[in-house]
Parts: structure tokens; sequence; C-alpha cells
């Protein structure tokens, strides 16, 4: 698999529905190689996304290029459209929606799975011990690269990494400005060695990137407001998510990694919420 400590952009594949075959073939003609999704019918559309590698790998590419993340959701996150047997223990259900994902995928392994959040608002219940467990020996077994968990909070973080036999390779969050772009999260990750991926930076911010701040610092690095959004969640050690239906912004997106501000242009942004 791509090495999870290269990858300097995820193309998130939630909300495309039937699109997503074709947006995902998309990404990859732009240069993304990293991709997240869920088997979560719900909210995302896991077979396109399959549908989309087959064809790259068809066209002669490799498995190894790719860097495939996807996760386990628990019934309250599902429609009627359930990827295991809602009667199950919760190990029988993570074990039922993977070799469900492998099929959508039509992969043979997968590099990341994740955890699609906590069954609890406050700290780990019984639910998440046993569903974390059931991940772990997926990873032990080397069917799965790395495992992490979403949604979580730094108390949740921190109480999962105690427990982990398995390292925490990653925690996906929903990352606000106005909440210090989610700092307590993002230091617990820093403790335990997490690498932080952070989702609608641009959608959750409006106010941010179109803000005089953002616009004035796109101006000095001839960028576009989104490329200095996503340079800066770089230059937090984040992993930035992005899933722009445009094959225009998918561009403008990967350019974006070359940006470097300085530690006077990071400072401002992070006080701009």
């Amino acid at each position: 698999m791509a090495s999870p400590t290269a990858i300097a952009l995820m193309y998130g594949t939630a909300w495309k529905e039937d699109a997503t075959e074709r947006l995902v073939a998309a990404a990859l003609a732009a240069g993304f190689r990293a991709f997240d999704t869920a088997n979560q019918r719900k909210h995302y559309y896991e077979a396109g996304v399959g549908a989309a590698l087959t064809s790259w790998f068809a066209a002669g590419h490799a498995r190894d290029e790719l860097f495939v993340q996807t996760k386990f959701t628990y019934r309250d996150g599902q429609d009627h459209r359930l990827p295991y047997d809602p009667d199950a223990p919760i190990a029988t259900q993570v074990d039922q929606s993977f070799e469900r994902s492998l099929v959508h995928l039509g992969l043979d392994r997968i590099d990341s799975l994740v955890l699609h959040g906590p069954s609890q608002r406050d700290g780990l219940g019984g639910a998440d011990r046993a569903a974390w467990a059931a991940m772990e020996q997926l990873a032990l077994a080397k069917r799965v690269g790395v495992l992490g968990i979403s949604n979580a909070t730094a108390e949740q973080i921190d109480e999962l990494a105690a427990i982990s036999r398995v390292p925490i390779a990653f925690v996906q969050n929903r990352c606000y400005a106005d909440r210090g772009w989610d700092r307590a999260a993002r230091a617990a990750c820093a403790r335990h060695g997490i690498r932080y991926q952070g989702f609608s930076l641009l959608t959750a911010n409006r106010q941010v990137v179109t803000g005089q701040v953002v616009r004035a610092i796109a101006a000095r690095h001839q960028a576009t407001p989104a490329q200095i959004v996503f340079a800066f969640a770089r230059g937090l050690a984040m992993l930035p998510l992005t899933g722009t239906s445009d094959p225009q912004h998918m561009a403008q997106d990967l350019q974006a990694i070359a940006i470097e501000l300085d530690r006077d242009e990071l400072s401002a942004i992070e006080r701009a919420a």
C-alpha cells in the first residue's frame, strides 16, 4: 500500500451517490491516490468507489499506488441498507461489514479501517471496545494496514489509546475554525503519535475561507482561498480531505501541496475564526 505518512491530501467520497464512480475516476485522473469511503450506504456509495478503482486497475495501474480507507458504522448511523446482521454481536458485524467492503471495493485488503464514531457522546462504551478489538484482529491478521477512529473527542482518543493493542494511526474529525481547528483533539493526537485527518475544512468554515485574512494570504501566494486552507491544515500537521466534485478544483487542491505557509501566516489563519 501507499505509505500513510506520505499522503498529503485525501479524496473524500461522501454524499456523491450515483456520481461516485465518475468523480472517483476524475480524482484518479487528477492525481489523487488516497481515498476515503465507508460501508454506510446512507451517506456513501462504496461500490461506486470500487467500480472506479477496478477500471483504473484494468488500465494497468498497480494496487500499491493507492491508499484506500473505509469505515465500520454502527446501526444508528445506517439506513435500511445494512452491510451486516444487526442482531449479530458487534465483533461479527465488524467482520461482516469488512467482508462486504472488500467485495464493494474489489480489493483483497484495506489500507485503513476506521471506527465511524464512538457509540456514545462521552467516553467509550462496551460496543466501542468490542468493535475496536475486532478491528485489531483484522489488523493483526494483516488484512488491514492501519486503524483509526472518527468523530472522537480528546478524552475518547486518550481512552482508546490506553486500551489499544494496535496503535491508532488516524483520527478523522470535522474541523471547525471556531473551535480552534479542533485543538483539543489534535493535541490528543500529538500525545499519542496519531495523524489527524480534517474534513469539512471548507464547508464548515466558510466565513474564514472567504474572509480578509485568507484572501490576503491567497493573493500573496497567487493561490485560491481553498488552496490556502489546505496548505494551512498541512502546516498544522493535518491530513486534509477534499470532496470537491469539480475536476478543476481537484487539480487546484492537489497543487496546494506545494504551498508552504510561514509561521506568521499560520498564526493569522488560526486567529481568524
